[in-house]
């Protein structure tokens, strides 16, 4: 039988902890990057637009406009800056145990869907907005508010940052239609671009 001493035990499990804690941040860091690179592609992604620039771009638009945008809060990535009734509005979308999902007060947080990447959280709440259900929004200070003080907030037609390409378009209207691609009477190579962008939005 052969003993270990409590110095040794301790510095494997350190070891464990450290292997544990790299691990997390490789998974990460490799989601948070096929995030960026599925943002990339949508068109409706403004990098580093500030909340000011975003009111702006905006401003004109009809209710359920929106883009994405990254946060200028340091805990938070990407902020989704929409057009509500009562104006524009921002809304961070927070990043905790590789899951994104929209930030909301406290009381609401455990209800919110968690979503493994942010082009999908944003098809989720499209997709309740087209069927006539909003997403609940802390909406900027200078808005005007109803008497509860929210606002509802639409997600129906994305903000492009330059034209989007007809094959973007074409790939989006055909992922709204079906999710069996390789169903498709397609060459196969077009078949891998429907398939590097799977969203409907």
């Amino acid at each position: 039988m052969t003993c270990q001493s409590s110095e040794s035990t301790d510095s494997i499990e350190s070891d464990r902890r450290a292997d544990d804690t790299s691990r997390a941040v490789d998974s990460d860091e490799s989601r948070i990057a096929s995030a960026m690179k599925d943002l990339k592609n949508t068109g409706w992604y403004w990098g580093g637009l500030t909340a000011n620039e975003a009111k702006e771009v905006l401003q004109d638009s009809a209710e359920g406009a929106f883009l994405v945008r990254d946060s200028s809060q340091r805990d938070y990535l990407f902020t989704i800056s929409a057009m509500t009734a009562a104006g524009p509005t921002n809304l961070r979308i927070e990043y905790k145990h590789g899951k994104f999902k929209l930030d909301s007060v406290v009381l609401v947080k455990p209800k919110l869907k968690q979503f493994d990447s942010v082009v999908h959280l944003v098809e989720h709440y499209v997709q309740l907005s087209r069927t006539g259900d909003k997403v609940p929004s802390n909406p900027q200070p200078s808005a005007v508010l109803p008497p509860n003080g929210t606002v509802q907030l639409l997600l129906t037609k994305p903000v492009y940052m330059t034209t989007p390409t007809l094959q973007h378009l074409s790939r989006v209207a055909i992922n709204r239609t079906t999710r069996r691609v390789q169903d498709l009477p397609l060459p196969n190579r077009l078949k891998d671009y429907l398939t590097d962008y799977t969203y409907n939005v």
